[in-house]
């Protein structure tokens, strides 16, 4: 833009800026705002009748694509009017331009940083890209190295100034709450030793036993863990190779418990040198369950047969799956209680755990119900006839995440030789205790020895959810001899593992 400026007058004074000048605008046929008014209810008034036709395009399952005359003739109104909408909104914006003066207008179009010109502040004639050769490193040099950034990170963590003292008593007397001390002074390390702090003078209590140093608190932040004050170290062991429908696999565990490890690879090699176990996945559907009340029970039931009537599924599906590309409804299981309706949704969630992805879902079917049944009171969108994070007969009935069963045959002599005992004896010992002992404790899933051990170790190794270990760990261990009593087929069937999934080649 070619920029002339003008002469300053003979007393030195500044000419006073005046207004661009634009052409003016073609006068239309009804007032700009008559004008704007009516696009504009044309447009929320179109917009509205075309949702509702599609809604119940929906509800009655045609397709959204056949279009009559009518909404034709809408879909081309509501396009006018956005088209109109845009300009008249680029007009206003231009007009706000033409509302500045010469010296504003300029420079609100000069888009330029102030100061030099960049290019100016570099002469790239002069510099060159030089090639740094990388160091070679041994592996001497990179254990001194890893030696020298653990003594870093393992540094003991301690209030080193006044500010921090007075911090920490700021926390004590309540006047700053503890959870705000990452925000305030943005270091999470710090923030960690001065809660630390604050909790050993409030309680009267040492933790001195509780590690804090060593660890990344922001990988914590904001995503898992608030108000941390140290960590827990737990050893992670690995049992196998497990050799599972025909490939390998190593099993991590953490546990502080001695000989768990061990004896789960003891029986990882029984299985391997057997030929191997096999598996076969049941069921793969994570469940939600809200809990809604009606005016009646008969109000209730009304609900509950609309849930289940076949022809009402579709339009449920299409609005659940609207939550996630992954996510797609299987079933809807009802129970009432008096006038509350409880409602199990079971969908699949690809390799996630879903519990998130199926809440959204829910929450989008209760919304569209809304509609139909507006004396429909949401209670909670768990009623927990899910059932989450409790031992539940309706997870060790119908399932919930991942159903499998998993078989192998040990041959004699493995019995002998790895597991230290006969074949009858672990038959005989499987009826006696994992079947009828559990049996006379009133057991809920709890059909085995000590399948809740291996689940949490290996949750825990994983990142997966410990707290669901109380369903995944649902099992029944079946054992019979076989090929005229010589070995023995064992088999476990676990209704409810309920975990993220990751399939790698």
């Amino acid at each position: 833009m070619d920029v002339r400026r003008r002469p300053l007058p003979a007393s030195g004074d500044r000419l006073k800026t005046q207004k661009l000048k634009h052409p003016t605008t073609t006068e239309t046929l009804l007032p700009l705002y008559l004008t704007n008014a009516l696009f504009f209810a044309l447009f929320f008034s179109v917009a509205y009748f075309l949702l509702h036709r599609w809604r119940e395009k929906i509800r009655t399952a045609t397709p959204l694509h056949a279009v009559t005359p009518t909404e034709t003739a809408a879909i081309v109104s509501l396009v006018a009017s956005a088209v109109y909408l845009l300009g008249f909104f680029g007009v206003a914006s231009r007009a706000s331009l033409d509302d500045l003066s010469d010296d504003e207008a300029i420079l609100k179009e000069d888009s330029r940083a102030p100061g030099p010109c960049p290019a100016a502040l570099v002469d790239s004639s002069l510099t060159e890209e030089k090639e740094v050769p990388l160091p070679h490193k041994t592996v001497d040099s990179l254990a001194k190295e890893f030696k020298t950034n653990a003594d870093v990170a393992a540094a003991p963590i301690s209030l080193s100034s006044e500010d921090d003292e007075e911090i920490v008593e700021a926390v004590v007397s309540g006047s700053v709450p503890s959870y705000s001390l990452e925000s305030r002074l943005g270091e999470c390390r710090r923030a960690a030793a001065i809660r630390r702090e604050a909790v050993q003078r409030l309680t009267g209590r040492s933790l001195e036993g509780l590690p804090v140093a060593g660890f990344d608190y922001e990988s914590i932040l904001g995503q898992c863990c608030e108000m941390p004050i140290g960590f827990v170290q737990i050893p992670v062991g690995v049992a196998g190779p497990l050799l599972l429908d025909g490939k390998e696999y190593t099993v991590p565990m953490a546990t502080t418990e001695g000989c768990l490890v061990a004896s789960t690879n003891r029986g990882c090699k029984a299985i391997y040198v057997s030929g191997g176990a096999s598996s076969v996945l049941l069921r793969d559907g994570m469940t939600r369950a809200p809990v809604v009340r009606l005016p009646s029970a008969q109000r209730a039931a009304k609900l509950k047969f609309f849930l289940e009537d076949p022809l009402s599924f579709d339009s449920l599906a299409v609005v659940f799956d609207k939550s996630s590309r992954f996510a797609s409804l299987q079933s809807i299981q009802c129970a009432i209680a008096g006038k509350n309706l409880y409602m199990r949704f079971r969908c699949s969630t690809g390799d996630a755990m879903g519990m998130n992805m199926v809440s959204k879902g829910v929450q989008n079917v209760l919304d569209f119900l809304q509609s139909d049944f507006p004396d429909m009171d949401v209670i909670g969108i768990s009623g927990n006839f899910c059932s989450d994070k409790k031992a539940a007969a309706v997870n060790w009935i119908e399932g919930r995440g991942k159903s499998v069963v998993c078989e192998a045959i040990i041959k004699e002599d493995v019995v002998k030789k790895v597991l230290k005992t006969s074949v009858e004896a672990l038959v005989e010992l499987n009826i006696l205790k994992n079947l009828t002992g559990s049996a006379v404790a009133g057991a809920l899933g709890g059909f085995n020895a000590h399948a809740s051990n291996i689940v949490s170790a290996i949750f825990i190794a994983t990142g997966q959810d410990p707290a669901q270990n109380v369903e995944s760990s649902h099992c029944i261990t079946m054992m019979e001899a076989v090929n005229d009593g010589k070995d023995l087929h064992i088999s476990v069937t676990m209704p409810s593992v309920e975990v993220q999934s990751f399939l790698r080649s």
